[in-house]
């Protein structure tokens, strides 16, 4: 059982991550990755393209080798997902390859309780730079393969997770966003539940707790281990499989790109925001933007400096159809 436990400041102090976390979802695509995986449909065709994109890209070394810390079963080091990814790929990348020797030697000591390390593993305890240098190609590449190629999918189903979210915060407050989060997480004040692997409780004593929505995160959530850590929890968004067939008939019916920026301002967003997260052009976002606003999709409203655009009630009764096929 894991139990977060609250004080009332902590409730003024929950947030959700703005968008999905390159890192963590590499990791949890490991997970999905191995045998048992197609016992969940929604994920049964991207495992057929990630096994194929692995198997034909040679990269079976440099998913074996990140299998030595994230097992089928059981505790990865926290230090492969560090804070510093919800700024991309590259930035968490970075954060993984400068990580304090006393951070790795404390992780993988904690990983050799439950299982035997490879010497390689254990030079990276050591803070081996070479090792570091091998871990960081690894997850570059495997992220490549087996998360880049659904990316759209991944930040349509997060931002539309977050919009969900957000909808209960602004009718209920925070309370009622975290008890609408069942039935993977209980809300109870002061103690936010769930089934897991074993035993933790996380104390947040005024820290605040920030909620990462998952594309690969599946059945229960996943906490980082040690308590000296900014907590964080991450937890499987809602994608029925059903998603998959929706987003197709809206790409059908507005463009691949334009169905991605609808998706993407389920999260008010401006227009240099939506061409990082989409990987287009500024002038791109803003055309795309402009039809969507025209087509009373979208509004657009001036705060500070910046013009941020939304969803209308009409796209998100168009995106809520599309989730259901």
């Amino acid at each position: 059982m894991l139990r977060i436990h609250f004080q009332d400041v902590d409730l003024s102090l929950v947030r959700i991550a703005k968008a999905p976390d390159p890192l963590w979802e590499t990791v949890l695509g490991l997970y999905r990755l191995s045998a048992g995986g197609t016992d969940i449909p929604v994920f049964a065709g991207w495992q057929r393209q990630a096994r194929a994109a692995v198997r034909e890209g040679g990269l079976h070394g440099a998913v074996g080798l990140l299998r030595q810390l994230v097992p089928r079963v059981g505790y990865f080091p926290d230090f492969l997902t560090p804070a510093e990814a919800r700024d991309g790929l590259h930035a968490g990348l970075r954060a993984v390859r400068h990580t304090p020797p006393d951070r790795l030697r404390t992780d993988i000591s904690h990983a050799a309780r439950d299982r035997e390390l490879p010497g390689w593993a254990h030079r990276l305890g050591a803070a081996d730079r070479d090792a570091l240098d091998d871990l960081t190609c690894a997850l570059r590449v495997v992220y490549g393969a087996i998360v880049a190629p659904v990316w759209e999918d991944v930040e349509a189903v997060v931002s539309v997770e977050r919009s969900m979210r957000g909808a209960a915060l602004l009718d209920g407050g925070v309370e009622a966003m975290l008890g609408s989060l069942r039935p993977v997480l209980r809300w109870d004040r002061p103690v936010l539940s769930a089934d897991y692997p074993l035993p933790l409780d996380i104390h947040l004593d005024g820290r605040g707790l920030l909620l990462i929505p998952s594309y690969f995160c599946w059945g229960k959530p996943v906490a980082l281990v040690d308590p000296a850590l900014p907590p964080v929890l991450v937890y499987p968004a809602e994608h029925p499989p059903t998603w998959l067939d929706g987003r197709a008939a809206l790409e059908a019916l507005l463009g691949r790109t334009r169905a991605a920026v609808l998706a993407a301002l389920a999260t008010a967003s401006t227009s240099t925001e939506l061409a990082t997260r989409l990987g287009i052009s500024i002038a791109s976002a803003s055309e795309h933007v402009g039809v969507l606003r025209n087509a009373g999709l979208v509004v657009s409203r001036r705060n500070g400096r910046v013009v941020l655009h939304m969803l209308t009630p009409l796209a998100g009764a168009v995106l809520a159809g599309s989730r259901t096929g």
